[in-house]
């Protein structure tokens, strides 16, 4: 078992659900709580000593956008040196972790996430790998992030590790659920996971959120997936065949807040949530307006 050293963030999608702003940029520069969705998945590898990140794009002007937001920027730096500006000089400096490269592979057709996950084979090589959604922000307010989480007991059982949710069964046929499911503590042992099952089919009340530390034996089962219920290959069925297989698959009951960023609802819903939860002015600013809005 090695330490993952690398994470794949697939951004290759067009991003409907946001439409009208991802018509001309990628839903990971919309802000949440004033930082850029995607700064919030580079800082939680940074964490944990992630190397290297490798974004899944789809166009040529995605990528721009990755490669400028990820890139040294010399003269506005100087400009802000210049003005004095040091506590916006940092933010922007912080954009950047320390020693971390970024890498692009690209997804040519949508074939789903897990066909997007094998597009990162040659860049990945024999290293075991992350993959994080940037548009599921997870936060812990009170100790170590979700992937120092995952690493942990990544470290101790190896295999495939990702972090679940436990939610009622009329919302679990929208995501993987687990199955064969034993919890011991915060710790579900899982035989195996089945994608967006019927109500009455679902296995247990553990649903699969990423994000996932797998081995890199995934990358051999990704092309022998086949396309599931949705059309799409998909990560979740490659970690279901790894799991009949007799490969160790854990969910972690992670203790952090999601911040759902998938549409512009949600995403108005995290942005209230998460300044509320960061900014006392702001809590004091709401206070004062629901009382004007409903005398």
């Amino acid at each position: 078992m090695k330490r993952p050293e690398v994470c794949i963030l697939p951004v290759a999608g067009l991003s409907t659900r946001n439409l009208p702003a991802t018509k001309v940029l990628h839903k990971g520069f919309l802000t949440l709580h004033s930082k850029p969705i995607i700064q919030y998945a580079v800082n939680a590898c940074a964490e944990i000593g992630i190397k290297e990140i490798v974004f899944i794009y789809s166009d040529q002007s995605c990528k721009y956008l990755f490669e400028k937001y990820f890139a040294p920027y010399p003269w506005l730096e100087e400009h802000l040196k210049e003005k004095n500006k040091i506590e916006i000089l940092q933010e922007l400096l912080s954009v950047i972790p320390q020693g971390m490269k970024f890498s692009f592979a690209e997804q040519k057709e949508p074939l789903g996430n897990g066909h997007a996950i094998l597009m990162a084979k040659d860049i990945v090589g024999d290293r075991d790998f992350v993959v994080m959604w940037p548009d599921d922000v997870y936060i812990n307010f009170h100790g170590a992030g979700i992937l120092s989480q995952l690493l942990e007991v990544y470290e101790k059982e190896g295999g495939m590790v990702e972090n679940i949710m436990e939610l009622p069964r009329e919302q679990l046929v929208r995501y993987g659920v687990l199955s064969g499911a034993v919890r011991e503590g915060r710790i579900v042992h899982a035989k195996g996971k089945v994608e967006k099952p019927a109500l009455e089919d679902v296995p247990s009340n553990y649903a699969s959120m990423g994000p996932y530390i797998l081995p890199n034996e995934i990358m051999d089962i990704l092309p022998e997936v086949k396309k599931g219920n949705n059309g799409e290959i998909n990560l979740a069925d490659a970690m279901g065949l790894a799991a009949e297989r007799g490969m160790k698959l854990t969910g972690v009951l992670c203790e952090a807040t999601r911040f759902d960023c998938g549409t512009n609802k949600e995403l108005a819903k995290s942005n209230l949530k998460l300044s509320l939860m960061e900014d006392p002015e702001l809590r004091a600013y709401c206070a004062d307006l629901l009382n004007t809005i409903l005398v």
